[in-house]
């Protein structure tokens, strides 16, 4: 017959308070809900969070206007950009200008016109004074041959009506006007004017000092003179036309007798090749 060990009413319980080794721990009590919606036991209790001790604590930064505002561009950075945007287009354009100016040189080579006066015939040229020498008058009469030449082969030019003087070379008393009428000068073309009549109009009067000045140059053994044309002179290249502008036509150097009767002088000049001045140096084109 063999002994039977049952077991105790209670479990072994270790003497610091744990459960012995092997054995099953006991299930945790059930929360409860009481009365007021909330839980007791585990349930009451909040989670942990770990937060490093190193770790920064995040503050808020205030709002910074400032800052706000150094995000945009700023009005001088984009003047600036303006600036130089724009003065970069004008360099441009004027490159593009120059390089076409240049090229368009370079083929047609233009060059401006010439004229000539071989010389002037004086037919008159009479100063008289009155008695009580307040009133002088002036009657004159010069003739003479005016010769202008295109010396470009691409390029035409269309002239205007000529307004001529003859001005006495020392003082620049006007002696006589005349007019040279409107012509057309074509590629490499000579065209001539014969008696080109410049006089004065109803014998002039002039004033004391004009009257004073002319009279010494008349009482020189060779009178010097000069004739002085304008007009305003267009140039013609294929279908371009520019616009029109003043040209300033000077014949110097002539020398002469102041004639005594009625056979004319002939007034010579060794420059006969006159000088020719454009008062506008651009031109302007249009089709």
């Amino acid at each position: 017959m063999t002994d039977r060990v049952f077991p105790a009413s209670k479990p072994p319980t270790a003497t610091n308070g744990a459960p012995p080794v092997g054995s099953i721990p006991p299930p945790p009590a059930p929360a409860t809900v009481t009365s007021n919606g909330t839980t007791n036991g585990m349930a009451n209790q909040k989670p942990q969070v770990y937060i490093p001790a190193n770790r920064p604590v995040y503050r808020p930064q205030p709002y910074s206007r400032r800052h706000h505002h150094q995000s945009r561009p700023s009005c001088r950075r984009i003047c600036c950009c303006c600036c130089f945007w724009s003065i970069l287009i004008i360099l441009i354009l004027a490159l593009m200008t120059a390089i076409a100016a240049t090229a368009m040189y370079v083929i047609y080579h233009p060059r401006p016109p010439s004229f000539s006066v071989p010389s002037i015939r004086i037919s008159r040229v009479n100063l008289t004074t009155s008695s009580d020498s307040s009133v002088s008058h002036l009657s004159s009469f010069f003739n003479f041959t005016l010769i202008s030449e295109n010396p470009n082969q691409h390029l035409s030019f269309s002239y205007d009506p000529f307004t001529v003087t003859v001005n006495s070379a020392k003082s620049g008393t006007m002696l006589g006007n005349g007019t040279v009428p409107a012509f057309f000068s074509d590629n490499g073309n000579k065209t001539s004017f014969h008696g080109v009549i410049a006089t004065s109009t109803a014998a002039r009067e002039l004033d004391p000092d004009e009257a004073k000045h002319l009279r010494s140059d008349l009482t020189r053994a060779r009178v010097g003179y000069e004739i002085e044309m304008r007009t305003k002179v267009k140039m013609i290249m294929g279908k371009l036309k520019s616009e029109g502008v003043e040209i300033k036509v000077t014949c110097e150097g002539f020398e002469g007798t102041i004639p005594k009767g009625k056979t004319p002088i002939v007034a010579t000049s060794k420059k006969t090749k006159c000088k020719s001045d454009l008062s506008v140096k651009v031109w302007k084109w249009s089709f």
